[in-house]
């Protein structure tokens, strides 16, 4: 009985030791996580203006838009960020909105007209990075500057300018596009 007893006693410590036993690991790595926690946003202005305005392109001839690919009316525009909190030291903008075209990521016109006007057709207006004149794919955002802060603030500059996707008809053109600020 003492036997029995005795081997029930050795098997339960050493069933209990496996179930306790530890592994080995080593560790691999380390990540830290790190952020930034601001009092305010930024302020904009467009070409001096308000957040939101409108930037002008001038009239052009069918006949600088006559094939696909051409390209008129090139206009310079700013946006303006002050009064930033001093933890930020960068911004980028990301341009959005429901009338960017999905194959080229530029503009569609969306003008309407009533007779005797007309909307222009096979036009659209591209974006382009002002300081490198890179055409800004509004689909991904590529080309769009990185301006980095100083005191607070930086003017980024872009350019507005018609596009041909085919030759061009004569008429108006209206477009929008929205803004959201990248916070570095």
């Amino acid at each position: 009985m003492k036997k029995i007893v005795l081997s029930a006693a050795l098997a339960a410590t050493f069933g209990a030791a496996a179930l306790f036993s530890t592994s080995v690991a080593a560790s691999d790595g380390t990540i830290t996580i790190t952020g930034k926690v601001v009092a305010n946003t930024c302020s904009f202005s467009v070409n001096g203006g308000s957040a939101s305005s409108t930037v002008q392109l001038p009239v052009v001839f069918t006949t600088a838009l006559n094939a696909a690919g051409a390209v008129a009316g090139n206009t310079p525009f700013t946006i303006k960020v002050s009064g930033c909190d001093p933890n930020l030291t960068s911004v980028q903008e990301q341009f959005g909105g429901s009338n960017i075209n999905a194959t080229d990521g530029n503009l569609k016109n969306i003008a309407t007209a009533t007779s005797p006007q007309t909307v222009a057709g096979n036009v659209e207006v591209q974006l382009l990075n002002g300081t490198t004149n890179t055409v800004i794919n509004l689909n991904n955002n590529n080309a769009s500057p990185v301006g980095t802060l100083s005191s607070g603030g930086v003017t980024l500059n872009y350019q507005a300018q018609y596009y041909a996707t085919a030759a061009a008809t004569a008429g108006l053109v209206n477009t929008t596009v929205t803004y959201t600020t990248q916070y570095q």
